[in-house]
């Protein structure tokens, strides 16, 4: 039976400790699916449901790899300091972040602190009413960037064979599909090349800091990157608080569940900058290519950032600007093969695909008032 790990999770730790004792954290004792079973009456006791665990479990592994990912992120060209701390910076990798916007290196810093206390917080909250938490510390093994700044540490994700769906940007702008009336339309991609290759986000050794348009490539993607995450958390959250039965969940899930769209909004403000002049450059060593979109339609334009109206629960009643998709139906698995089409978990067990998998199941039956 798959495992996955038990941590014990005081409701004060800062998130800073959590950061600090992951060496610790692979000695932790393992529970499987049948304890987490047994577990009901101490939910019920404790005033969750299994299905409302079941979805703070879900949420906190995919925070728990999202805080993975950022922090290397942080790493290279963030702002790293006491709040947020590991690594050095790359100087060059984060010029080039900062073409994109100024500010980047302080957003960055931002989101990962963001995510670092959602995980922390969900964990002890369900420390907190007796429930079974999650930590993924027993899967860190996949070798991060080697490049300067980088602190070299074993990672949960992988940054540097990525395939980015950028479809998002033309499904935000269609004013007339929505893909949960229409799940078989196919939104056309903002940039078709992330799509179709595997490509870094992240310098991979100092190699990769040269030649300018190369290290320029390598900023762009991972500013489409944090945009495709981060709409994929606005999804998820608002998709499973229809499942939600304690009205303190759902008040979890509802606020969390926007800050992930204020961060999706700022990453889309600053892709668009990656498919303007002069920073949509073509990478002379791999052909990637960032198109320009100053002059496209409204369906490709780069200065979009708002959720155009679109068709809502029936075509009948007339369009409305929302997040989409929010269908609740199989939200977890499909999160799961989001990240994995993606290559965000190349290099990983397959325990650690059994664990997300039965993770995601858990998530998935979870049924308002059970």
């Amino acid at each position: 039976m798959t495992n996955h790990v038990l941590r014990s999770v005081t409701p004060g730790s800062s998130r800073r400790s959590f950061l600090k004792s992951s060496a610790l954290a692979a000695g932790t004792a393992t529970v499987g699916a049948g304890l987490l079973a047994h577990n009901s009456t101490v939910f019920a006791s404790g005033g969750l449901t299994p299905s409302d665990a079941a979805l703070l479990r879900f949420a906190a592994a995919a925070e728990i790899l999202e805080s993975d990912f950022w922090i290397q992120y942080n790493e290279l060209g963030g702002v790293q300091d006491a709040e947020v701390p590991g690594g050095s910076g790359s100087p060059i990798y984060t010029a080039a972040l900062a073409n994109l916007d100024s500010d980047m290196a302080q957003y960055i810093h931002d989101n990962t602190d963001d995510e670092i206390t959602h995980f922390t917080f969900l964990n002890a909250y369900l420390a907190s009413h007796g429930a079974s938490t999650v930590d993924l510390e027993p899967f860190r093994n996949i070798p991060g960037s080697s490049a300067t700044g980088s602190s070299g540490k074993l990672r949960l994700t992988n940054l540097t064979q990525l395939t980015l769906d950028t479809s998002w940007w033309t499904r935000y702008r269609s004013d007339a599909h929505n893909p949960d009336l229409e799940p078989g339309f196919t939104f056309p991609q903002a940039v078709p090349d992330l799509f179709a290759g595997q490509f870094t986000a992240i310098p991979r050794t100092d190699a990769d800091l040269t030649p300018p348009d190369h290290i320029q490539a390598i900023a762009n993607t991972a500013a489409f990157h944090f945009a495709t995450i981060e709409q994929g958390g606005t999804t998820l959250y608002p998709a499973m608080a229809q499942r939600a039965t304690h009205r303190e969940v759902l008040r979890i899930l509802i606020s969390i569940g926007p800050t992930e769209t204020m961060h999706f909004q700022t990453w889309q403000d600053k892709a668009g900058a990656a498919v303007s002049p002069p920073f949509n450059v073509t990478d002379s060593t791999n052909g990637l290519t960032f198109p320009d979109h100053s002059g496209a339609g409204e369906i490709l334009r780069n200065n979009l950032i708002m959720p155009e109206p679109c068709p809502f629960l029936s075509p009948s009643l007339p369009p409305c600007s929302i997040i989409r998709p929010t269908e609740t139906k199989d939200i977890a698995k499909g999160v799961v093969k989001f990240l994995t089409d993606m290559g965000l978990f190349s290099g990983q067990s397959p325990e650690f695909f059994a664990t997300m998998n039965e993770l995601a199941e858990a998530a998935d039956k979870a049924r308002h008032g059970v």
